[in-house]
């Protein structure tokens, strides 16, 4: 075989080696069909080491690959379930892991002084709950139903719920599982799965209005002052999310598990918890009597733990 065959033949090696992928927990591995055998002992020892060499390097960019653009097909993992349904009817959306610009650019409208955008990276995959906690599913784990609009229905979001009635909700669900799987997300994990992989105000684009005239993508998306007649509605009546997400956008604000805290890191954080103290929690995504800005996927608001509004309610996420 001539050089110019040798060639030729290393890149048939590498065009195989790019077909027969296995999605595992970690990320896209390359696995090696088969050995090569043919020719002398020393000619397919030869092949087999370019190969093996051939094979690493193509595994290595596709870490690289992965690392910066996690939401590619090839990047995301086939050993969990897309979505988990538990015995409640609670539905939850399989997010990647992955990293993210966390907070708002200078230039979006209604920008405040704690978005300070920031790189954070979530080394874990996770389920997040499809749409927020509804009142059916309050009932059913905990037997009333404390919403202040409990006539719009089962299927309407349950609201004034305090983060220590989230709490209590968790452990009831946990204990039914056997297992302690279930939280309030982070705020890190909440804006990383509301962003859904956009980098704009919204998850489907900008935001034009800024007060409680009509914006024609948070229309789309949520519920809030513009569209909302002073109420709440039955979840996932808007558009979802490019991660099957409903009313990340308004409707009611949604706890995490942080503490508040008005200043962000500065520099690249991984898999971050806020604070250790504090005197309120994290409130997320805006709620049906908030004006548009309030919506926003980098919006940040808070409240005490033991406080109960009709603004106020949950979405989980789940382990893997």
């Amino acid at each position: 075989m001539n050089v110019n065959q040798s060639k030729c033949f290393a890149v048939v090696c590498l065009m195989m080696l790019l077909l027969p992928l296995q999605l595992q927990a970690e990320g896209p591995v390359v696995e090696k069909p088969h050995t090569f055998s043919a020719g002398t002992p020393a000619r397919a020892s030869e092949v087999n080491e370019n190969f093996d060499r051939a094979y690493e390097h193509i595994q290595k960019l596709l870490d690289v690959v992965c690392k910066y653009h996690p939401t590619e097909p090839l990047c995301q993992t086939t050993d969990s379930q897309e979505a988990y349904t538990n015995d409640f009817g609670m539905t939850f959306v399989l997010i990647p892991s992955g990293t993210f610009v966390m907070g708002s650019p200078e230039g979006e409208t209604g920008r405040r002084s704690n978005e300070v955008q920031h790189n954070v990276t979530l080394t874990q995959a996770f389920y997040m709950q499809k749409t927020e906690v509804t009142q059916g599913q309050w009932k059913a784990i905990m037997g009333a139903n404390p919403s202040h609009f409990s006539s719009c229905g089962d299927d309407c979001p349950v609201e004034k719920v305090s983060w220590e009635d989230a709490q209590e909700f968790i452990e009831k669900l946990n204990l039914h599982e056997n297992a302690n799987k279930y939280k309030l997300p982070t705020e890190a994990q909440w804006e990383y799965a509301a962003r859904a992989g956009s980098t704009t105000a919204l998850a489907n684009g900008n935001l034009v209005e800024k007060s409680c005239n009509l914006d024609t993508n948070l229309n789309e998306m949520g519920w809030y002052c513009a569209n909302a007649e002073s109420k709440t509605h039955p979840v996932a009546q808007k558009k979802p999310n490019a991660w099957g997400l409903f009313d990340m956008h308004g409707n009611v604000w949604e706890w995490c598990q942080d503490w508040y805290e008005s200043s962000y890191p500065t520099t690249s954080v991984t898999d971050p918890m806020g604070p250790s103290t504090g005197s309120s929690r994290v409130l997320r995504g805006g709620c049906w009597a908030d004006d548009a800005q309030g919506c926003r996927s980098a919006y940040r608001s808070s409240y005490s733990s033991g406080y109960r509004g009709s603004h106020l309610g949950l979405r989980l996420m789940r382990t893997l």
